[in-house]
């Protein structure tokens, strides 16, 4: 009789011994994955949990990418050319590329006309390429050539694509990229502030630049 309650009490014993044990590893699975668990989640919430916890402090760019209010580029003379020099006198910025076969081609005759207009007067024309590397100096002289552009008064630049995306987005405020412009002139006045821009394609609107140039002109006369 002994030996059948000894027997009942192991059997007891064992089967609370495993009810506790699952009740352990039930409640240690709930803290988290296991080492060999995957988990799936589309839960934007849990992944900014999972995450370190942001810098409290913000973030600032490095000096050398606060926004440009000045630019420095190669002429195809081989002279450099800053904004500081073209103080003075109103200009006209554009940008272009010499291998381009059709648009900039229209757009720099359109800029010849307005040289042939405004030849020997206080205007400059500053064409700028979005194609650097193939457009070095040298090809820039035999493409002005292309126009007759006066060495004076119609300057063609060159230099760091990356820095001339930065000229056209935060000082001429257009889209530029490698042999990406836009079609719009940027009419400067002689305190380098933006007038306006100027479609070229469009009639009025080129009529319209041409008045405001001469407007311009006759204000810089002593």
């Amino acid at each position: 009789m002994r030996s059948v309650v000894h027997i009942s009490l192991i059997l007891l014993i064992g089967v609370g011994l495993g009810l506790a044990i699952r009740s352990f590893r039930a409640q240690t699975r709930t803290a988290g994955p296991g080492p060999n668990d995957v988990v799936y989640t589309n839960d934007p919430a849990q992944e900014m949990i999972e995450q370190p916890a942001e810098n409290p402090e913000p973030t600032r760019p490095p000096e050398d990418e606060e926004w440009l209010s000045r630019f420095e580029l190669t002429e195809r003379s081989g002279k450099q050319v800053t904004s500081e020099q073209l103080l003075g006198q109103p200009y006209i910025v554009s940008f272009f590329f010499s291998t381009c076969p059709s648009i900039c081609v229209k757009q720099n005759q359109k800029i010849k006309e307005l040289q042939d207009i405004f030849a020997g007067q206080g205007v400059k024309f500053v064409a700028i390429t979005v194609d650097p590397e193939t457009d070095t100096p040298e090809t820039l002289r035999e493409y002005a050539a292309r126009f007759g552009a006066d060495q004076q008064q119609w300057l063609f630049l060159t230099g760091d694509l990356t820095y001339i995306r930065r000229i056209a987005g935060e000082i001429f405020q257009q889209h530029a990229d490698k042999q990406v412009h836009s079609e719009r002139f940027a009419l400067v006045d002689s305190t380098g502030k933006i007038e306006g821009f100027y479609n070229w394609s469009e009639p009025k609107q080129f009529a319209k630049l041409q008045e405001t140039i001469r407007s311009m002109l006759s204000n810089n006369q002593p």
